[in-house]
């Protein structure tokens, strides 16, 4: 029996088209997996399902009759829970705290009821008691606890509201194996019990451990619905990637020629999310870092640049080893490092575009004293070659647009003139034109000699951009995908099928 159905939900952000024809069918006692690649629709879809975004258009069904739900409060009471992929617990709160906020048991005073609070909490808690590790329990401070130690509460949390409907968007990011095996224990006891679950995920492994059906979904876009019995994880695949992938005879630039010389090198790195990666950079090269989110690839770029420390393996610049303890190391020996999240890693609000422009030099050169004038001049080319939109190099850099803030913290590195440049999804959240001007800059630095790593959450841009791509999963490469396969329909079958 169906319990819940969308159709043709739409929905836009400013430009963006997050969903086009998003239909979806939940039947009781079902886990219905929704998989697709970064950005095609489906959190977005069990937002709007779950009450927490408004679509533009298409209807949803609760039960056969027409709902809409515009507060997550009004989707909860309809008896939906939702599991979302950033986490809403508060940190100054305890573990029990967490679990039930909002639903605290209550004395006949009306008061939160401790004994009682902490009796549940210590139920919900005990499936996971085996593999939750040291440290946990109703007590205990949610800021003091680990990443998946944090995400098994979010899940008890979500169970103890005993929903009929339960959405599950990417909840075992964090988990191990053996976490994930008591959380499928789980839902499949809120399956026999009637509740219907829908599921994202991005491990192919997991959407045939635990699901019944599976919805792929493409560009914004509804593509099949099938019975997971009925298919297989190379059929999923090609769903996802459709007919028009890119092939790397179709990539728009073409791939710089290689010296054969290795400028850098790293050898059997480990670090908190790393586990003996070994590769090789050539000279005017871009390496690509390919693989699901969160699988590594940012954590070796801030190893490389000394920002995160490594407990072990070697790291060679030029042949020579290199000692990378701190982020000046790196940017002493030519190594540069551009992040997407200007936020936290990037641009120096309360500053003005001069100075943040500069830091780079300065950073490197260390000078007694600051030269106005010499540093205009050097960092008035990078500006232009960026096409840099700015009344003065006096105003804030806050001034600008997100593109252009995007642009400053590129300028930064050109100005230094660069052996090695890290790029850590530096298109994320810049628009179209100005990902062709880093496109464009980017060939033009190969070809006068600087490597580059570049890791990307958008495939197209990896496959377009890319001489070679290192595919990553739990910290390591498990496939390295050049000429002929570095494909659309490749890249997705390394990083799902390895997952």
């Amino acid at each position: 029996m169906t319990i819940l159905r969308a159709r043709n939900i739409r929905k836009r952000f400013g430009g963006v088209v997050a969903l086009e024809q998003g239909d979806l069918a939940l039947g009781a006692g079902e886990v219905h997996v929704l998989i697709g690649s970064n950005g095609c629709g489906k959190s977005t879809l069990c937002k709007i399902i779950g009450g927490s975004v408004a679509p533009d258009g298409g209807s949803l069904e609760l039960s056969s009759e027409p709902v809409r739900f515009r507060t997550p409060h009004a989707a909860a009471a309809a008896g939906i829970g939702v599991f979302y992929q950033e986490l809403s617990l508060i940190p100054q709160l305890t573990v029990a705290e967490n679990i039930f906020l909002g639903r605290e048991p209550r004395t006949a005073y009306g008061l939160v009821d401790r004994k009682r609070l902490r009796s549940d909490a210590e139920t919900a808690i005990r499936p996971f008691g085996a593999v939750v590790g040291q440290g946990f329990g109703p007590d205990v401070l949610v800021s003091d606890l680990s990443a998946d130690q944090r995400q098994i509460v979010e899940i008890l949390k979500v169970l103890s509201e005993n929903s009929r409907i339960v959405i599950f968007d990417e909840a075992t990011a964090s988990l191990d194996s053996k976490q994930v095996a008591v959380f499928f224990d789980l839902i499949r006891s809120l399956k026999a019990e009637d509740h219907a679950i829908i599921f994202i995920s991005h491990r192919m492994d997991e959407v045939f451990a635990i699901g019944d059906r599976v919805t792929v979904m493409r560009n914004g876009r509804t593509v099949v619905s099938v019975a997971i019995a009925e298919t297989t994880q190379d059929e999923i695949v090609a769903h996802m990637v459709g007919g028009a992938y890119i092939a790397a005879a179709d990539r728009k630039e073409a791939p710089a020629p290689l010296t054969g010389t290795a400028v850098l090198a790293a050898r059997n790195l480990v670090g908190r999310k790393l586990a003996d990666v070994s590769f090789s950079l050539q000279r005017g090269e871009i390496l690509g870092l390919g693989g699901l989110h969160g699988q590594g690839q940012s954590d070796l770029l801030r190893s490389l640049f000394g920002a995160e420390s490594l407990a072990g393996g070697s790291v060679f610049l030029d042949g020579k080893p290199l000692l990378l303890r701190k982020p000046s190391d790196a940017i002493a020996n030519g190594i540069a490092y551009i992040s997407g999240d200007r936020s936290r890693y990037g641009v120096l609000p309360i500053r003005s575009i001069f100075e943040n422009l500069v830091i780079g030099l300065v950073s490197k050169q260390r000078p007694v004293g600051l030269n106005y004038g010499a540093l205009v001049k050097r960092i008035a080319p990078v500006a232009e070659r960026l096409k840099l939109k700015f009344p003065s190099f006096a105003a804030p850099v806050s001034d600008l647009s997100g593109g252009n803030q995007q642009k400053v913290v590129i300028g930064r590195w050109l100005a230094v003139a660069p052996a090695v440049l890290l790029l850590d999804d530096p298109t994320k959240g810049i628009d179209l034109q100005t990902k062709h001007d880093l496109y464009v800059i980017l060939r033009e630095l190969c070809a006068e000699g600087v490597s580059i790593i570049l890791y990307s959450s958008e495939d197209k841009e990896l496959l377009g951009n890319a001489d070679r791509i290192l595919v990553f999963n739990g910290g390591r490469i498990v496939r390295e995908l050049e000429g002929e396969r570095m494909g659309e329909f490749e890249l997705y079958q390394a990083a799902y099928a390895a997952s």
